[in-house]
């Protein structure tokens, strides 16, 4: 199955939080999307893994995702090594994407940097010849994205561009709350984290209120890129 964009998260939630809104807009104008999320997020101080599952499951759904993968990568404790890379290239040869979005570059949690670099440097070693692989006994041909975008997370980077998402806000928070055991919810027992607070769940649609703000437009997300972005002409530009 060919896709136009796959957006890789270091663990279930990252990419909804950060691009679930581009993504639900790009698939209403007919784009085909895959999520692959790198670990389980097992190590998350709430809910487990196996509800973590069923609630990227929902989330997907909402989205309308044509697939989503779970590599099943250590949570907190993988490396961008040859490993890890080659289970990457082997998704990227299978979906041969034209747009990669991942983690942000820099973040308060350690996988999110190590997520961001670790597909980023899987995407150009996946264009090598002879970098061989194979899956189902199949041998895989290169394949390099045009593009690989990172997603804003929980630092407020400077983003080299924005997306509006004004139509899509709602479906957005309504993929993030599918994820009911790991964000604000006053009737819970669990302990609390820095993503269980009102004051997160809020910022989800108040930061994206921000960007919105600032281009002229209701709601936006925010990314930055490896490369200039260019345009075919000014008015391109919003």
């Amino acid at each position: 199955m060919k896709l136009d964009i796959l957006a890789i998260g270091a663990h279930p939630d990252d990419v909804e939080l950060g691009c679930g809104g581009t993504i639900a807009k790009e698939i209403s104008n007919g784009k085909s999307v895959g999520i692959i999320d790198l670990t389980r997020g097992e190590l998350g101080t709430r809910g487990t893994e196996e509800t973590r599952a069923e609630e990227s499951a929902e989330a997907a759904k909402i989205l309308g995702v044509s697939v989503r993968e779970n590599l099943g990568f250590a949570d907190g404790f993988f490396v961008n090594d040859k490993k890890h890379q080659l289970e990457i290239i082997k998704m990227i040869r299978k979906y041969q994407p034209e747009i990669v979005l991942c983690n942000a570059i820099d973040d308060r949690h350690i996988d999110h940097g190590k997520g961001s670099k670790l597909v980023s440097d899987a995407c150009f070693l996946s264009g090598l010849k002879k970098i061989e692989t194979e899956m189902d006994g199949i041998s895989q041909e290169q394949w390099r994205p045009k593009l690989v975008y990172h997603y804003i997370q929980w630092k407020n980077i400077e983003p080299d561009f924005v997306v509006d998402i004004s139509d899509f806000i709602e479906m957005k928070e309504k993929a993030v709350y599918a994820y009911k055991t790991q964000f604000f919810d006053p009737a819970s027992k669990e302990p609390e984290t820095p993503i269980s607070s009102k004051n997160f769940t809020d910022s989800i649609n108040y930061r994206a209120r921000d960007l919105g703000r600032l281009v002229g437009v209701k709601f936006a997300e925010g990314f930055t890129s490896e490369r200039y972005v260019a345009v075919e002409n000014l008015f391109d530009l919003k």
